[in-house]
């Protein structure tokens, strides 16, 4: 099968490295606006070839969207423009009501597959694709009723192919949930990273004796703005109510020590250890 992936970064790259290696594509176009991208997608392997937007499309049985929400909901609507109705698009984005309602009047928007692979890292780019990244993980597939068939049959042989078990979800409960395992985890190590910037004018050693601990729970905010500031965009909404409820739990723990009340401090992080049965 032909597959155009648009975008060839982290994302992207590791989903053309494992479909190649599952035999599911037998040549990938690489479609970027970096050309940087499709330089290093090809010396990589991941890609066989680069292609201009309407090329690549035109040519592939599937094309994938692999790029920042914002793009995908502003291009997708061209690309079901270009299409005929024995191809399929799947987009690979971390919020989906907006991109779902940008195309839910478009007369081909049967042919579209709105998914969500449950995976990500801090680093961007082809030279950070790992092809079995996906492996165990969750891919989301949303709204399904209102693809065709044969063409989530398709989309989903490919998520097989990646070796992630299939979740369908309305895009609506989607963008709800994610805020609350994905998108506040990123705000949340954002804004620790800042608090320690600042502290560091004034103590130069604090990095020096950073632990591992530290490290884990900052790693995400090396994640790049431009993938993330989109992500927030397109989600507000659920995004601002769960930050309403951390900013309320911190709260708690501020008042805990201001008070002295070290019982209740206690409480709290009991309370959280309860999440100890849920993530095993």
């Amino acid at each position: 099968m032909k597959i155009s992936i648009i975008g060839a970064g982290l994302i992207g790259g590791s989903i053309a490295l494992k479909l190649k290696g599952k035999g599911i594509a037998s040549f990938i176009y690489g479609i970027d606006n970096n050309k940087q991208h499709i330089d290093e997608a090809l010396e990589l392997n991941i890609i066989d070839a680069g292609a201009d937007l309407e090329q690549g499309v035109k040519s592939a049985e599937l094309i994938i969207l692999a790029i920042p929400v914002d793009a995908a909901r502003k291009l997708l609507p061209g690309v079901l423009d270009l299409i005929s109705d024995h191809q399929t698009v799947m987009d690979a984005g971390s919020t989906k009501a907006g991109i779902v309602n940008a195309v839910k009047n478009h007369p081909k928007r049967s042919r579209f597959v709105a998914f969500h692979p449950m995976w990500g890292t801090e680093n961007s780019g082809p030279k950070s694709a790992i092809a079995e990244s996906f492996s165990g993980k969750a891919g989301v597939i949303c709204n399904k009723e209102e693809s065709a068939e044969d063409a989530l049959t398709l989309v989903e042989k490919v998520v097989d192919a990646l070796d992630m078990h299939i979740i369908y979800m309305d895009a609506e409960d989607h963008d709800i949930h994610t805020a609350y395992i994905s998108h506040i985890s990123h705000i949340t190590s954002y804004a620790l990273a800042n608090t320690v910037l600042e502290k560091e004018r004034e103590e130069e050693t604090i990095f020096q004796l950073a632990s591992s601990g530290f490290s884990s729970t900052v790693r995400l905010a090396k994640s790049h703005p431009e993938m993330w500031v989109p992500i927030f965009k397109q989600n507000k909404e659920n995004v601002l109510d769960v930050l309403n409820e951390h900013i309320t739990q911190l709260r708690k723990f501020k008042s805990a020590l201001e008070k002295e009340n070290y019982e209740y401090l206690e409480e709290l992080i009991t309370n959280a250890n309860r999440i100890r049965g849920i993530l095993r």
